[in-house]
């Protein structure tokens, strides 16, 4: 089963390398303003905490999440609907039409905090086993095609999902990178991390 959602997975990212920059381009702003709008935004920036901001991030992550969806390694309850009404066709174009789109800028918030975050995202904590976040996300967290772009997303939602992987019920990250890292964190490293995160 792993074996044939990697070659899935493998089959999509083929398709992206390869897909013209034009890919679909209508059909997949169709799908953004019917079917994503409503919690990411027609152009990916959502508003509400709860959803991530698509925008700006790399196509190969965000196809990847997609076809884990379909295949259902990743499980959300207002997901779980929506990739049931896509195709397997419409996952690059989906893709590349957020991953073009202009990420907002980032809300600071409490300062303090994010500082406590920010030595955290570039130094980890070593005595912890805590890597740096910077090392797979880039110290101004933009990522790269193996680990999505950190910069700007919400708070609430990178809590969110740190919890997730500490608590087992997300399980999706490549190696248990994640999972690892988040078992191995406090909750309050976790709520300084989100709070640099989202204002970056």
């Amino acid at each position: 089963m792993a074996q044939k959602i990697l070659v899935r997975a493998a089959a999509i990212l083929l398709a992206l390398a390869a897909a013209p920059a034009a890919a679909d381009a209508e059909r997949a702003r169709e799908l953004a303003s019917t079917l994503c709008v409503a919690c990411h935004g027609v152009d990916g920036n959502s508003v509400s905490p709860a959803f991530p901001k698509l925008a700006g991030l790399q196509p190969e992550y965000l196809a990847k999440q997609l076809v884990e969806y379909v295949d259902g390694r990743r499980t959300s309850d207002s997901m779980t609907p929506i990739v049931a009404s896509i195709s397997r066709e419409d996952i690059t174009p989906l893709a590349l039409y957020f991953a073009a789109q202009k990420p907002s800028p980032g809300q600071p918030g409490d300062a303090r905090l994010a500082e406590q975050g920010r030595r955290l995202f570039v130094d980890g904590n070593p005595d912890a086993g805590v890597p740096a976040c910077m090392g797979c996300h880039l110290e101004d967290g933009s990522g790269n095609p193996r680990y999505p772009r950190l910069a700007g997303q919400h708070r609430e939602y990178v809590l969110e999902q740190m919890r997730q992987f500490r608590e087992g019920a997300r399980t999706n990250d490549r190696g248990r990178v994640m999972r690892t890292l988040a078992s191995r964190m406090t909750e309050a490293e976790m709520k300084a991390v989100a709070e640099y995160i989202a204002g970056m």
